[in-house]
């Protein structure tokens, strides 16, 4: 008895050892968690998180509610993010039928958050490596954010650029 949990000890050891070398190599992001994170509607949101978004691979975070992709980073999700009010400085799209404020001041980034939604969701995207039509159309980010009611809308919405 004493010998077979010795060898399962050594084997769990060794197992731990695995996996944490499994995990060292990748690097978590480094995020602050947005005002609103622990809104139980950005739960509904993060649990639908895709693995991936425009082929980037998702990465750990250090922040409630978030999801990062790509290494180096090039898609950042952030729920409960201060909720926007009417603009007529910022484009609104909409697009799989969530309307988004487009800003696009850090160009070739973009941050994009959600429009008529409390608590709002960010997207900001490096569009040198991915899309921002592509992340923004994500089935698993979608379905997230389809999980937060709609209030209101965008009163002349336009498409995003490529």
């Amino acid at each position: 008895m004493l010998r077979r949990l010795a060898l399962t000890a050594g084997a769990l050891s060794a197992g731990t050892i695995m996996l944490l070398a499994l995990t060292g190599c990748s690097s978590t992001v480094a995020l602050e968690p947005a005002a609103d994170a622990n809104n139980p509607l950005c739960a509904e949101v993060s649990v639908r998180l895709p693995d991936a978004v425009a082929g980037e691979d998702r990465r750990w975070t250090d922040a409630q509610a978030t999801g990062a992709y790509g290494d180096p980073t090039s898609v950042i999700v952030s729920c409960g993010v201060k909720v926007p009010g009417p603009t007529s400085t910022l484009q609104c799209i909409t697009l799989e039928g969530i309307d988004w404020l487009v800003d696009e001041s850090q160009s070739p980034n973009m941050r994009m958050t959600t429009y008529g939604r409390d608590p709002a969701v960010q997207v900001f995207v490096d569009t040198e490596v991915v899309s921002a039509n592509e992340a923004l159309s994500n089935s698993g980010i979608v379905s997230g954010i389809r999980m937060i009611p709609a209030t209101s809308a965008c009163t002349e919405a336009n498409e995003l650029p490529e």
